[in-house]
């Protein structure tokens, strides 16, 4: 487990609640635009690079295809992987040789993968922070802000304001940080159904959602 915590804080137990909005219409116009942007990833593959509050690094690849499905996998030698199948999300910590996992609606990736994606409904968007080529979208729950958030990063095209996603950051509610940044992202190329099979590594246990 000790390698899962971008994934685990990304996906971790957020209460859903409806949020307030007092916002300018520039305001509401970026974030209509970054809904657009999220609801229009049907399929997506990245490569990443994971660092942790202590300076860790980790590398991996990132596979998305909405709605309900991803994965997280490491390089060798690290043999931990995140999959979301359409109904659960399964955590493999290699080290234990045990998987554990969560009903997709009772976590924050629920919001990342549904069918529609709307930003005010699930949790509230903090604050909105362009920079160096990049819009910045912060997000925390509506019902315990200090509780940590979730900051996503988009290229923005200086011409037509088009985004790409690009990184997050994670801040827990000890204040801790962890980065990733994507590398070579593709959208909408075909990717392999079994990718988004949970199957044990050892082969001795049948697929869960098979």
């Amino acid at each position: 487990m000790r390698y899962f915590v971008f994934v685990l804080a990304l996906l971790c137990l957020w209460p859903v609640f409806a949020a307030r909005a007092e916002k300018t219409e520039d305001f509401k116009a970026d974030v209509a635009a970054v809904e657009s942007y999220l609801q229009g990833l049907d399929t997506a593959q990245a490569r990443f690079v994971q660092t942790t509050h202590d300076g860790t690094q980790l590398v991996g690849t990132f596979y998305l295809r909405r709605p309900g499905k991803l994965r997280f996998e490491y390089d060798d030698p690290i043999e931990d992987f995140v999959v979301a199948d359409g109904l659960f999300i399964y955590f493999y910590d290699a080290e234990l040789g045990e998987q554990t996992n969560a009903p997709i609606g009772q976590t924050l990736a629920d919001f990342f993968l549904r069918k529609d994606i709307s930003l005010g409904e699930d949790v509230r968007v903090k604050s909105l922070k362009r920079g160096g080529g990049y819009l910045q979208v912060e997000l925390v729950q509506e019902a315990d802000p200090e509780a940590g958030s979730l900051t996503l990063g988009f290229k923005e095209n200086k011409d037509d304001k088009a985004l790409v996603l690009s990184k997050w950051r994670v801040v827990d509610a000890q204040g801790l940080i962890t980065e990733v940044e994507l590398f070579h992202l593709k959208t909408g190329d075909e990717l392999d159904p079994d990718l988004f099979v949970y199957k044990d590594p050892d082969g001795k246990s049948a697929p869960y959602n098979e």
